[in-house]
């Protein structure tokens, strides 16, 4: 189990700096790492084989790094672990460069489309040069809600049970399926293992997030239920389904990927005008989910150091 002391460090850094753009990033690391492999694996013959040979390697590899960097550090001194730690707690979670970047899209929008267009682009991975002011607002909070679980509620639970390792490698899991998982024609086959590790990475994560959002409102859990299926994902409509049905919305519908539309199913039937109004409704609601993931997760460390 990770410091209780590391991982307030590691939150508090991150709450109050979000990512630190101008210092080196692991998850940059991973990126190159991947792109690399995919560049040079991604062709011929046997695609899905090295795809996955590629995917597990890289996975092990980053969890066996850290455990080696870790005992090193105790070697030297337990207030070097504690160091390590809470770096890379601070570099694991994503909770408020999210945020920071969803309310820049919705202050995009008030100036001009093509301004808000370009924002939320930086937060999505859909083709967003045709998107409507309403389309736009939707797949800002469609990926606050999801990137909760992908970058707050995930790393956390990973690190709950395999420590430090365990947080490092769900992000390459994560980084993997963001670059590779595709359903298009370049990455259906190499990027299969890589998708189907990320279903397995969330599949408890994506369902904790939905339930930490809606804790307040139990009457939303027969919402998230009905339509938190009704996604392409077996994990993000969860997320989704709490945060539509928190604000009585409808998230979902075709998207276009890589020049291929795909049709999503909606999640909730109420298709209102979104407002800032409801962009800050969602900011708390993800706030507060993080906040009692935090808890849980210091009890947790807590308890096994009794």
């Amino acid at each position: 189990m990770i410091n209780p002391i590391a991982l307030l460090i590691g939150w508090l850094l991150d709450l109050i700096f979000g990512d630190p753009v101008k210092l080196p990033h692991p998850i940059v690391w991973f990126g190159r790492m991947i792109a690399f492999g995919e560049r040079h694996l991604n062709h011929g013959n046997h695609r899905k084989l090295k795809g996955a040979l590629m995917a597990i390697g890289f996975i092990v590899a980053i969890f066996a790094t850290t455990w080696f960097i870790r005992k090193c550090c105790l070697l030297v001194n337990v207030y070097l672990l504690l160091a390590f730690d809470a770096i890379a707690v601070f570099y694991c979670l994503a909770g408020t460069t999210l945020i920071r970047e969803v309310r820049q899209v919705f202050l995009a929008l008030d100036r001009s489309l093509d301004e808000g267009r370009a924002q939320v682009a930086r937060i999505v991975g859909r083709d967003t040069s045709e998107l409507s002011a309403q389309e736009v607002r939707t797949a800002a909070l469609e990926t606050l809600a999801e990137n909760l679980s992908d970058g707050v509620i995930a790393p956390l639970f990973w690190l709950m049970l395999l420590g430090t390792p365990g947080m490092l490698a769900y992000k390459m899991v994560n980084t993997l399926d963001s670059m590779i998982g595709y359903h298009t024609e370049r990455y259906l086959q190499f990027g299969c293992w890589a998708a189907r590790i990320d279903d397995v990475a969330n599949y408890i994560p994506a369902r904790l997030t939905a339930l930490l959002m809606v804790i307040w409102c139990p009457k939303c859990l027969g919402f998230v239920r009905k339509y938190g299926c009704c996604h392409a994902s077996p994990n993000s409509g969860y997320p989704e389904a709490a945060l539509a049905s928190i604000l009585n919305c409808r998230f979902g519908g075709p998207h276009k990927y890589f020049g291929e539309v795909f049709d999503k199913p909606y999640i909730g039937d109420n298709d209102r005008e979104l407002t800032t109004a409801d962009m800050k409704t969602a900011v708390r609601v993800n706030r507060t989910a993080e906040i009692i993931m935090v808890v849980i997760v210091l009890a947790s460390s807590l308890i096994s150091l009794l």
